[in-house]
């Protein structure tokens, strides 16, 4: 007697299930999570039929298999060139998918388990990189207000200045979230659907209400449309700033990207004396850990440490009082 082929379980309808069930209603993630996680098996399903030369309703769990995981995530770092960083959100993405896997199909539980040992990979902790405020300045002029965009280009990147948001917070924002009035502000829901309002200088306030005003009322309630009135997408809003870079010298050999607005943001706050804990809240930082980075990467706050000690080779010289008074309180 030949042997009962056990049917093979395909990826579509579990993929289907971890979508629109596990992921939006078990565990409510947000949507740029949700989004993430979308980016993830789009690449991961691209990359499987090309090399597969299989189409993805047609892959099954068994396809998915360790090596197969292995191989995509070496493909990302080599040819799309990802960070190690990357390539870990990628990984996390799927392994959260195997976790519901070993849950839904107990045939799939070995396939599942060497997936799910795959591990992330330990990445360089570099320096947080981050613009003087001169370099802020001259990225804030280079738009050309003459122009809708570039109206709309000087009041993102200044909102995104002004509030360190998240590139992903920051297009999809709705003019409702803006409130003005002697203390303007803007509310963010962040990750983990944490929400947070962070106050608005009166120069943000200003450009913000001036752009509003020349939006069309009965268009998108969107507070950056594209010219299409859609939201703009994290590409289009690297290309902005990349676009306003370019006028700035000092810019020229210093990668610029949209998040190193968020770190400026941090750091000139810290650097005006402000506390890390209340930077920690402006960020939406989950751990006041994370903040701590950003101490690490001010060198004006090693040097003013460094001027309180004396240079090798030197004693420290003490305080000695010249009042009798104080003599006599410093000798009890």
């Amino acid at each position: 007697m030949s042997e009962t082929k056990i049917p093979q379980t395909l990826v579509g309808p579990l993929l289907q299930s971890f979508f629109m069930e596990h992921l939006c209603n078990h565990k409510r993630l947000s949507p740029q999570t949700v989004k993430s996680y979308r980016d993830t098996f789009r690449l991961l399903l691209q990359y499987l039929q090309a090399t597969m030369a299989k189409k993805p309703s047609a892959l099954s769990i068994a396809d998915l298999d360790a090596p197969v995981i292995l191989s995509f995530l070496e493909n990302l770092e080599q040819q799309r060139h990802n960070q190690a960083q990357s390539r870990n959100v990628r990984l996390t993405a799927i392994r959260s998918f195997f976790r519901l896997v070993a849950m839904r199909d107990p045939a799939s539980v070995g396939v599942a388990t060497r997936v799910l040992a795959i591990p992330l990979k330990r990445i360089d902790q570099h320096l947080v990189g981050y613009l003087t405020r001169s370099e802020v300045d001259a990225i804030l002029a280079a738009n050309n207000l003459a122009e809708w965009t570039g109206r709309r280009d000087h009041a993102l990147l200044l909102s995104l200045y002004n509030t360190g948001a998240r590139v992903s917070e920051i297009i999809s924002l709705r003019r409702s979230d803006f409130s003005f009035g002697v203390k303007s502000f803007v509310q963010f829901k962040g990750k983990g659907r944490k929400e947070r309002a962070v106050p608005l200088w009166h120069s943000t306030a200003r450009a913000l209400q001036a752009w509003f005003r020349e939006l069309d009322e009965n268009s998108s309630a969107i507070a950056f449309p594209n010219a299409r009135g859609s939201s703009l997408t994290r590409d289009g809003v690297n290309y902005i700033l990349e676009r306003a870079a370019i006028t700035c010298l000092s810019l020229k050999n210093k990668r610029v990207f949209p998040h190193i607005f968020r770190h400026s943001c941090a750091l000139h706050l810290l650097q005006s004396g402000v506390d890390i804990a209340v930077i920690a809240l402006w960020l939406g930082h989950e751990s006041i850990q994370t903040t701590h980075g950003y101490i690490e990467a001010d060198m004006a706050i090693k040097e003013h440490a460094l001027q309180k000690l004396a240079p090798a080779g030197k004693t420290i010289t003490r305080f000695k009082a010249d009042d009798a008074l104080l003599t006599f309180l410093a000798s009890l």
